[in-house]
């Protein structure tokens, strides 16, 4: 029979890190907001390609070109808008600025322009197809775990 040991620790001398400096904590803010400004323009740029791309025809048929293009671009600037800028609400960030830009797009001007119509199906299955995708990539890096921090 033998008695239980009193509990040890692993690593003898353990170090904690160096707190980081007000330069690198200036750095750090400044690389968050470039973050977050590139991932508002790039959701701009997204939605101008995305409304670009929904009128491609091949052989007098509209082809669904934009609905793939429509969805990597809204993952890959959820996820760029989370790594860069650190919180779970920066997929509003790429988010936002499409959205208002295919609300515009759906709306008539005086001219009598359309540039989303209601019998374009590619269209509407880009609007759809982006929301959702959006919708997914905010609901994912809610209920996901924290990102770490990468100080050093």
């Amino acid at each position: 029979m033998t008695l239980p040991a009193a509990p040890m620790p692993l690593v003898e001398h353990e170090v904690p890190p160096p707190s980081p400096s007000q330069v690198q904590r200036l750095l750090d803010a400044a690389l968050r907001v470039a973050g977050g400004v590139v991932s508002v323009v790039g959701g701009v740029l997204a939605a101008l390609l995305g409304l670009g791309l929904s009128t491609v025809r091949a052989g007098g048929h509209l082809v669904g070109v934009s609905v793939p293009v429509t969805i990597g671009a809204a993952i890959a600037l959820g996820w760029f808008a989370y790594a860069t800028v650190g919180r779970k609400w920066a997929v509003a960030l790429p988010a936002l600025p499409w959205f208002a830009l295919m609300a515009l797009a759906a709306v008539r001007t005086a001219e009598g322009d359309l540039l989303v119509a209601g019998d374009n199906w590619v269209g509407l299955a880009m609007i759809t197809c982006g929301a959702m995708t959006f919708a997914v990539m905010a609901f994912r890096q809610i209920l996901g775990p924290t990102q770490g921090r990468h100080d050093g």
